[in-house]
């Protein structure tokens, strides 16, 4: 796949023990990449990271991106030829909590992050991925395009498009013309080994296995679903393409998500899971002191699709089922490194049945 790019690269994640980052290292491992990753330790137990046992698969480096000169050091001695970011604060209530180490992490990191990727001689190649949550978002019907407003009025949102401004400035003043780079902005993920607070399938695994009725907070807010292998794919798809001959003709923002199709309440979402695990309840608790969260987000996708030729794989039904299908196997015992390899199998069979590289 993708047209064999990764095979024998050097490769560094950040956030590669995170939900994410732990697909996108098992992927490329199985690409043939020489993979390595920078990030704090797994978060949770049960981890993602822990379950596949990449420690053993992969260059493994334990710290956090706000030390420059610690990530810096794991730069120089990796001497990457690609470079994927993801380590973030990824939680909107988090970032409430603690506003000042989301900033410290997302804005501060992505400095850190670009310093280090501008002074090893090594790069080819970034994507810097941030979040939907980067645009200014006033609550239109219709999908925000890359030349949107960015910014944001919670703390999350708001590091997010610090994060894009950070990298247009080194981009402009540094980056361009000595390496290939680009961000990328996808919504909602779901997907096996997401293990994190306040996210709404973690919850309902969690009091699903416990036998415990599921209380959800917001059950009419609306958001676009997609399977963790989607970005994925496509931050794979973009990376090869920036590697490519034409490379520099793709050193822009894209953003990465599904189509309408895929948009379904909280409560729908939460009755679709229960009826894959097989049993549960739901029961509607809202709190009226509960932070602000975006209602409703929709990315406009038109120029991935025109010009990656990208498009979701799986649709909304097909995420939830292999999402609930993965927490279930977990749930039974099952080997977890090689049933995720099974569902990227599967992803990528579905993704060259319609004719991609």
């Amino acid at each position: 796949m993708f047209d064999d790019c990764y095979r024998g690269k050097r490769v560094l994640i950040t956030g590669h023990t995170g939900f994410k980052g732990s697909w996108l290292s098992a992927w490329l491992l199985k690409l043939g990449a020489d993979v390595s990753g920078f990030a704090l330790p797994p978060a949770y137990e049960q981890s993602h990271f822990e379950l596949l046992g990449l420690e053993t698969k992969m260059r493994h480096f334990e710290g956090d991106l706000r030390d420059d000169e610690a990530f810096a050091h794991v730069m120089k001695e990796v001497q990457p030829d690609i470079v994927f970011h993801l380590a973030a604060q990824a939680l909107v209530r988090e970032a409430y909590a603690h506003p000042k180490a989301t900033f410290d992490t997302n804005a501060g990191g992505a400095v850190n992050l670009l310093e280090a990727v501008r002074q090893t001689e090594s790069v080819r190649t970034l994507v810097f991925i941030t979040s939907d949550k980067c645009y200014r978002n006033v609550d239109w019907e219709w999908g925000y395009r890359e030349t949107d407003r960015l910014g944001g009025r919670d703390p999350y949102s708001a590091s997010k498009g610090c994060a894009e401004l950070i990298f247009d400035a080194y981009w402009n003043s540094f980056l361009h013309g000595k390496i290939r780079a680009a961000t990328t902005r996808a919504g909602n993920v779901i997907g096996g080994g997401d293990w994190a607070k306040d996210r709404l399938i973690p919850d309902c695994i969690r009091s699903l296995a416990q036998g415990k009725p599921i209380e959800i907070r917001n059950p009419d807010a609306t958001r676009p679903w997609q399977h963790v292998l989607e970005p994925l794919g496509a931050y794979l798809l973009l990376g090869s393409r920036l590697e490519g001959k034409e490379g520099d003709s793709y050193c822009t923002n894209w953003n990465f998500g599904p189509g309408h199709s895929a948009n379904r309440s909280v409560e729908e979402v939460v009755q679709t899971v229960i009826d894959h695990w097989g049993e549960g309840e739901l029961v509607v608790k809202k709190d009226p002191n509960a932070p602000h969260e975006d209602h409703w987000l929709q990315l406009n996708t038109d120029r991935a699709n025109h010009y990656l030729k990208w498009e979701p794989v799986w649709s909304c039904p097909e995420s939830l089922q292999e999402t609930v299908g993965w927490y279930r196997a977990w749930h039974d015992g099952q080997g977890m490194a090689s049933f995720t390899e099974s569902q990227i199998g599967a992803y990528e069979k579905a993704w060259q049945t319609l004719g991609r590289p």
